[in-house]
């Protein structure tokens, strides 16, 4: 395949990536979307395998071998991984972009085939120092996030003193390495500040994600979203790879972007999830005379009561949670949901843009459990429709459906638009204990006059509640 037919190829591949994008915005066409992606990859994939940068059958072997077993691996995880663990399964997937980037990095400088002199020798020496940096920030990040989002390490927020002016510094000195770097002129001699700025790297992405709390997680994965496809991109520019560099592009844009949504949806800017903090242990615990301090005493209530509740109401509200990915309950949830509307009962959902571990969760599990696109609503389309509801059911949820964010000014959650399902004509929250959220701090909701929580597993709870329904 000459140059010619592979750059057609490459555009082919590009259009079709961006209708990919195009059609992920909406559950709908998501389908579509990732079929759209997939031709697209293939197309790129099958032109660069033929163009003239492969050369001889020895080459063209070995990256069908190493494809091979990319792809079975792949396969295998995909197939394997349940959908409570799809946020730490991307978290993976981020890290190994950024892995990738470095080792395409070091391979591209140490390549004794490169002859780059003046001008063109120093961007390319910028282009594999930035790239090798984005990399391994994005590897041992997206590697710490896997940590969290698994539970093998903590999700309180690790403050470490000083750690600002730590980061601080640790910007210099890549900065000077930078330097250093560009101003070597053997290749063994650049390997030592290339492998200086790359060890300080790693450490900067541990620091960076440790530092942030739980609560922030769901901005975290689409952050290293937006970090793998601008590793994506400086590896393309490294290879001198048009496409490589279009598609890193559209993913650290669009990563970039839902960052900023998830943010505005917590009241949060970009600066203040990366300074870190907010999280599990994160807050405080309300003063007296606090407007965050509980009134009133939790009220219990039975599955059977519960499903006496959704029997006689004409419009229910379900908000999903973690709690229900934990439990696998959707499946159950979407039984009820027919049932009720079976019987003339108007259900819907109502997702917050954080609900989860990443951004879509809860989309993903109610679409795997099919439940109908057009009930699942969006927070800004559902809020005022509560106070016309009467039963909005929480599945465990908690911050999202905190007054306190509305209530409290200090609150470390002050500000951040919730779901406002107190003002249903009844609540019910289904939760295993009174336990706080991420945020680390008590959820007034739970001791209101008007509702009533359904303590236990949300599994065997609503298994309970359809039982019920079904005996009616």
């Amino acid at each position: 395949m000459n140059m010619s037919l592979m750059t057609v190829a490459y555009i082919g591949a590009t259009m079709l990536f961006i209708l990919s994008l195009g059609g992920l915005s909406n559950p709908e066409t998501s389908r579509r979307g990732n079929l759209f992606g997939i031709i697209g990859m293939a197309i790129a994939i099958t032109a660069t395998l033929l163009g003239p940068q492969v050369t001889g059958i020895a080459s063209f072997l070995n990256i069908l071998v190493a494809m091979a077993a990319g792809g079975a691996l792949g396969i295998y995880a995909a197939v394997r991984v349940k959908m409570t663990q799809m946020p730490e399964l991307v978290a993976l997937m981020h890290s190994l972009v950024g892995l990738a980037a470095c080792l395409v990095g070091f391979a591209t400088y140490i390549d004794p085939t490169a002859h780059f002199t003046g001008a063109e020798k120093i961007i390319h020496e910028v282009e594999i120092y930035v790239g090798i940096l984005i990399g391994a920030i994005t590897f041992s990040g997206s590697l710490i996030a896997f940590g969290k989002l698994s539970g093998k390490i903590g999700g309180k927020p690790l403050l470490l003193p000083a750690r600002h002016l730590l980061n601080l510094g640790l910007l210099i000195v890549v900065i000077a390495a930078g330097r250093w770097f560009l101003q070597i002129e053997t290749v063994a001699a650049g390997l030592v500040p290339l492998l200086l700025m790359t060890a300080i790297s790693l450490l900067f992405g541990i620091h960076m994600v440790m530092a942030i709390g739980g609560a922030d997680m769901p901005v975290v994965v689409s952050m290293l979203n937006s970090y793998s496809g601008w590793a994506a991109s400086a590896t393309g520019f490294m290879l001198s790879n048009d496409l490589l560099i279009v598609v890193g592009a559209l993913v650290g844009s669009s990563g970039a972007i839902l960052s900023y949504i998830m943010c505005r949806a917590m009241n949060r800017n970009f600066i203040a999830v990366i300074a870190g903090g907010f999280g599990t242990g994160g807050g405080k615990a309300p003063a007296a005379g606090d407007p965050s301090t509980p009134q009133g005493e939790v009220q219990a209530i039975s599955a059977a009561e519960t499903a006496s509740l959704l029997r006689q109401a004409e419009s229910v509200i379900i908000v999903p949670g973690y709690g229900m990915a934990v439990a696998q309950a959707q499946h159950t949830v979407c039984e009820i949901t027919t049932l009720l509307r079976d019987k003339g009962v108007n259900v819907r959902f109502g997702i917050h843009p954080v609900a989860g571990r990443m951004p879509g969760h809860m989309n993903v599990l109610l679409a795997e459990a099919r439940v109908p696109y057009d009930i699942v609503m969006e927070m800004d389309e559902i809020n005022h429709d509560f106070p016309n509801t009467d039963v909005a059911m929480v599945i465990g949820a908690n911050d999202i459906v905190n007054p306190v964010a509305q209530e409290n000014p200090d609150s470390p959650i002050a500000g951040m638009p919730v779901l406002e399902v107190w003002n249903a004509k009844q609540t019910i929250v289904m939760k295993r204990s009174m336990a706080s959220g991420y945020a680390g701090i008590d959820n007034t909701l739970f001791y209101k006059e008007n509702n009533r929580m359904l303590f236990g597993d949300a599994k065997k709870m609503l298994d309970e509640v359809l039982g019920s329904l079904r005996q009616a």
